[in-house]
């Protein structure tokens, strides 16, 4: 960003704040193990009869790890 204003300051420490809390939480990667990103998803278009609403899920995986 060429000009940051005081709100995207805001926002970076905002972040920052959260990754510290997040420090005890992680997932393991060993030695040999697949690095690769993968995701995964899946919808169902108006599936419901009722009400003709559509459900969809996502799964995402760094490795084995699922991360998302």
């Amino acid at each position: 960003m060429h000009a940051p204003t005081d709100s995207h300051w805001a926002a970076v420490k905002c972040i920052l704040r959260y990754l510290k809390g997040m420090t005890s939480y992680g997932f393991h990667i060993t030695r040999g193990s697949s690095v690769a990103l993968h995701g995964f998803i899946d919808a169902d278009w108006a599936g419901s009869i009722d009400d003709r609403k559509s459900t969809g899920g996502y799964l995402v995986f760094f490795g084995q790890t699922p991360i998302s």
